[in-house]
């Protein structure tokens, strides 16, 4: 498998994962902090099938980066998973209903013109 497909893979997993985990937290509310209730909460969390998918999915990303830092240098490969971010803006607006803002969607272009330059080195 090629470095480019590794890294996509492992964008894809990482990202479907993060989706996950926040679709859960919305099913389960917000995490509390109190420390007589974080115990309670994590339990609640930890309880979501969603949320466990999302870690299971993350790591599986996770072994995919490994592959992709083993055959590329890190200086290249980082600045790539920057691809991730422009994914969860989207995926984010159409799947979770989140709200993106001009200000947001600028930043995302300007993130894409970052992996562009990097891609060209």
């Amino acid at each position: 498998m090629t470095p480019y497909l590794l890294l996509l893979i492992a964008i894809c997993l990482s990202v479907s994962g993060e989706l996950l985990l926040k679709y859960g937290m919305n099913q389960v509310g917000a995490l509390p902090m109190q420390p007589s209730l974080i115990l309670q909460g994590l339990v609640r969390t930890f309880s979501q099938p969603t949320i466990l998918l999302g870690f299971v999915l993350i790591f599986s990303g996770s072994i995919f980066w490994l592959a992709v830092i083993s055959r590329v240098h890190l200086s290249y490969a980082y600045p790539m998973l920057s691809l991730g971010y422009i994914l969860v803006v989207a995926l984010s607006w159409a799947f979770l209903k989140e709200s993106v803002t001009a200000m947001r969607f600028m930043g995302v272009l300007v993130i894409c013109a970052g992996v562009f330059l990097v891609s060209r080195s």
